[in-house]
């Protein structure tokens, strides 16, 4: 690898998913537009299926290919947890720690030396290796700083003591925060986590993980911008003690324009030309990421309920992983029918970023993965809150509480919901007289989410922090 001047050599390697992958390729084009050089560390498929970087940033992003080791109780070819059902999630991590050896000798032999290495939180094992090799350490967080403070600081989450054991323990408020909140699980949600975290084969912890990863980094980054949650960044902040805690920003999306984008786009075409002739702000746009499963009920009870809701829709329906069965086929028998006139249930991969963007988009029934909710609340969509595993039920939370979506109302114990619930929600965010003030406040919010100007500025003095804190060759 050559040395490209004086500017930084910064390592990306993320996590094991495409919720990750992006906002780590959105960061480092951000340094490479500053002029500094990127390395991008995954495995084949996975780098495969990143988006093409812009031919002016090229030359500065290197993808650089990961052997990735067969795996016993993986499905073949899985390199993503978008491959595998979520319970088979500690094994994904177990073929991920096996990577030690290639990201060791890469920090040891690449050419310039790499000054940062930016990584996730399932490398725990990552921080000393670089530490003997002279490369300076950022965990990214890819939560918002309420979700790294319901984790909670480093310390507690490696004694014992503090261990959260039982799914009671994460439906409540946890000692350390100091404000009044209601950002915590419902029961459903912990159930379904722990389902994929039963056993524990890979013999760490998501906890443990998260807490490693976090004290020993160098610098703590994180996607959010203070003046959206600053309550939750300075609990952090204390919760962490003296380590630098450095927002980066939203890293909102950007719309390629039609000169970028391919002619033989021609998905895009088609629907864009169906978006065309739908009412400004009407239409419901319905997506649940790449990991996220639903069962059959629940995506029965969401397909009845946007046919009752009345209001047209754009559905992006994902197959569950090793399912056997068609897409449309999940439905319920006459749905395709009863919805022809107003409804598209698109099961191909879709441009979601182009289709937020379309001004017929109102609302966004979603998942409330971080990364979706960014780029719905950026373009103003009024976000639908239906959180599936993970960090979503807190976004849902924090989302709710701020007046920034509606949360279909589900069953505390076993997360059920009516049709007539879904119904509700949907024309109260997107038409409802009533969700006014809502769709006021999501207005509102787009001048913080989408604002280009205020989110550079948090690039900037990410990237400023780099600069001045590499250490010394």
């Amino acid at each position: 690898m050559e040395n490209r001047g004086g500017g930084l050599h910064v390592v990306m390697f993320p996590w094991l998913a495409m919720g990750h992958f992006i906002p780590f390729l959105h960061l480092s084009k951000s340094l490479a537009s500053r002029g500094h050089h990127v390395s991008f560390l995954s495995t084949p498929k996975n780098l495969s299926r990143l988006p093409k970087i812009p031919l002016h940033l090229s030359p500065l992003i290197d993808l650089i290919t990961l052997t990735f080791p067969q795996t016993p109780n993986l499905p073949d070819q899985s390199e993503s947890s978008m491959d595998i059902p979520h319970q088979k999630s500690q094994f994904l991590k177990i073929a991920f720690d096996s990577l030690k050896p290639q990201i060791a000798d890469f920090l040891e032999k690449t050419s310039p030396r790499p000054d940062w290495i930016v990584y996730d939180y399932a490398s725990h094992w990552l921080p000393p290796i670089a530490s003997e090799r002279g490369v300076a350490a950022a965990y990214f967080s890819l939560f918002n700083a309420a979700n790294m403070a319901f984790i909670g600081p480093p310390s507690m989450l490696l004694k014992e003591e503090y261990a959260r054991t039982t799914l009671e323990d994460f439906t409540v408020v946890p000692r350390w925060i100091t404000v009044a909140s209601d950002v915590v699980y419902r029961r459903h949600e912990v159930a379904k986590f722990m389902e994929g975290s039963e056993g524990n084969e890979s013999g760490v912890s998501d906890l443990e993980r998260f807490g490693v990863s976090v004290g020993e980094s160098d610098v703590v980054l994180i996607r959010t911008c203070v003046e959206f949650e600053p309550d939750w960044y300075r609990i952090v902040c204390e919760l962490y003690g003296n380590k630098p805690v450095v927002p980066v920003g939203f890293l909102p999306p950007i719309l390629v324009s039609s000169e970028e984008r391919e002619e033989s786009d021609v998905r895009w075409v088609k629907i864009k030309s169906w978006l065309d002739n739908q009412r400004v702000n009407s239409v419901v746009y319905v997506a649940f990421g790449t990991e996220a499963t639903l069962s059959q009920d629940e995506l029965a009870g969401l397909a009845i309920g946007l046919e009752k809701s009345g209001l047209p829709f754009f559905w992006v329906l994902r197959k569950p992983t090793m399912s056997t069965r068609d897409e449309l086929g999940m439905l319920p028998d006459g749905f395709l029918d009863q919805v022809k006139n107003r409804g598209i249930v698109y099961v191909e991969w879709a441009p979601q970023v182009e289709i937020l963007g379309h001004p017929a988009i109102g609302s966004f029934l979603t998942h409330c993965g971080w990364n979706s909710l960014i780029e719905g609340l950026s373009f103003g969509r009024v976000p639908i809150l239906f959180p599936v595993l993970n960090d979503q039920g807190l976004n849902a939370r924090l989302l709710h509480g701020k007046k920034l979506g509606v949360e279909i109302p589900r069953n505390e114990w076993d997360g059920s919901f009516t049709s007539e619930s879904v119904a509700e929600s949907v024309r109260l965010a997107t038409v409802g007289e009533e969700g006014e003030s809502l769709r006021a406040n999501v207005r509102e919010a787009k001048g913080l989410f989408g604002d280009k100007i205020i989110n550079d500025r948090y690039v900037e003095s990410f990237v400023r922090y780099f600069v001045e804190n590499r250490k010394s060759k």
